[in-house]
């Protein structure tokens, strides 16, 4: 399981984010580099809002032991499926399109939420959290991507995307460390959730 979950982790994520829309923009799909831009970090930063928030007001939230949603479900669900679902052949228009999105990044989230369960370090609430998270994340990719250019050359952020992954993993960025320190800092703020 540890070796999976690696996979998700941030020192792999945030490189491999990087170097994907940097591909995507040489590939010649600068809607797509620019949608990539946008999606991915969004998703993150709210990750880490998220964490904050549970943090400062936990008590007022609906999910049953939340402690911390899943970066590493949420991570896996917008980069690993947000980017399968951008380099695959475009399924038709419409509804068959949000379906195939929704579908692969839901598949990432399942397997990666999977392993932070198998590995004790997440609750379901919290795999719950960042996958819904990590979907929310892939699906407005998509649409800000728009559809994928004819004869764009897909093996250029695919190649760029293997060999980032296969130089990263087993790297550790012990993310909720600083997150925990940043928790910390805002943890007055809690004082904004308390009931009057």
């Amino acid at each position: 399981m540890k070796f999976l979950t690696d996979f998700a982790d941030q020192a792999v994520v945030l490189p491999l984010a990087f170097i994907v829309c940097l591909s995507l923009a040489a590939a010649g799909w600068r809607r797509g580099a620019l949608a990539w831009a946008v999606a991915v970090p969004g998703t993150l930063l709210a990750v880490m809002a998220g964490k904050l928030m549970v943090v400062a007001c936990g008590h007022m939230l609906p999910l049953h032991g939340l402690k911390s949603p899943s970066g590493h479900t949420a991570s896996a669900a917008v980069v690993y499926g947000g980017l399968l679902a951008m380099l695959l052949p475009e399924p038709a228009r419409g509804a068959r399109r949000w379906f195939a999105v929704l579908l692969l990044a839901a598949v990432f989230a399942v397997l990666f939420g999977g392993t932070r369960l198998a590995l004790h370090v997440h609750t379901r609430s919290d795999v719950l959290a960042g996958a819904c998270l990590g979907v929310a994340g892939a699906l407005a990719l998509a649409r800000l991507a728009g559809p994928r250019p004819a004869g764009l050359r897909v093996a250029i952020p695919a190649a760029a995307a293997v060999a980032a992954v296969v130089m990263l993993h087993g790297a550790h960025l012990h993310a909720e460390m600083q997150i925990d320190r940043m928790a910390r800092l805002v943890w007055p703020l809690s004082l904004c959730c308390r009931p009057g």
